[in-house]
């Protein structure tokens, strides 16, 4: 197994996309947290594409939650109209224009891109669309949809971290607590799969079309 992570070779700018005010959170909480214990330089650009004024207050918190430890952060809530990416893709390519001309990460964090909700997909599509020479990371949102993908990288993950992760879900989102999704037994349950499958006892799993791996100068 490959180890990815190191003091020396973490990134030191991450970008983070999700088309709901949770979404990054589920995806990729754990490995935001795990980056931001590697090295105390990293900035973080995180930004929700979809939300209402009670969620984006939510969003912010969650946000909040995750980046206690990173050198700089920069939070945007956006308010494209939920479900309907496809038919304002317009409005969403010419934004993802201007965070191409202004943001370069070392690795993005975006939706599955065989993700059956059509705003994931969106993204996902754009992310690729503006950023083609980057890594680029998809993650999974369990949902009732069944679509759970099959994937290639993963980053295992301390005890301490997947439940912390848990924990600052159920505090940063307390409107998503009555759905029948929403508890414990789901987030750890897809960590513990996802912790098995690479010799693990917790993991966040991803999906990775396309990476180089740099050896020496």
């Amino acid at each position: 197994m490959l180890e990815l992570l190191s003091e020396t070779n973490a990134p030191r700018r991450i970008l983070c996309l999700g088309a709901h005010c949770d979404d990054i959170e589920i995806g990729c909480g754990g490995t935001v947290l795990k980056l931001l214990e590697a090295r105390d330089d990293v900035r973080v650009d995180w930004i929700v594409f979809t939300s209402d004024e009670e969620r984006a207050s939510e969003a912010r918190a969650g946000a909040t939650a995750i980046l206690g430890r990173a050198a700089e952060s920069n939070v945007v809530v956006r308010e494209f109209r939920q479900r309907f990416f496809p038919y304002i893709g317009a409005e969403i390519k010419e934004y993802f224009d201007e965070l191409g001309a202004s943001i370069q990460p070392d690795v993005i964090f975006t939706h599955y891109s065989r993700d059956l909700h059509q705003d994931h997909r969106v993204l996902a599509d754009l992310t690729y669309n503006t950023w083609r020479d980057r890594l680029v990371l998809e993650y999974e949102i369990p949902k009732w949809d069944g679509d759970l993908a099959r994937p290639n990288l993963y980053l295992p993950l301390a005890d301490e971290t997947a439940r912390r992760k848990v924990e600052l879900l159920h505090a940063s989102f307390p409107s998503q607590k009555a759905r029948d999704w929403w508890d414990d037994e789901v987030f750890l349950g897809l960590a513990r799969l996802r912790g098995m499958e690479c010799r693990s006892r917790y993991a966040e799993a991803f999906d990775c079309s396309k990476a180089s791996l740099m050896i020496g100068s």
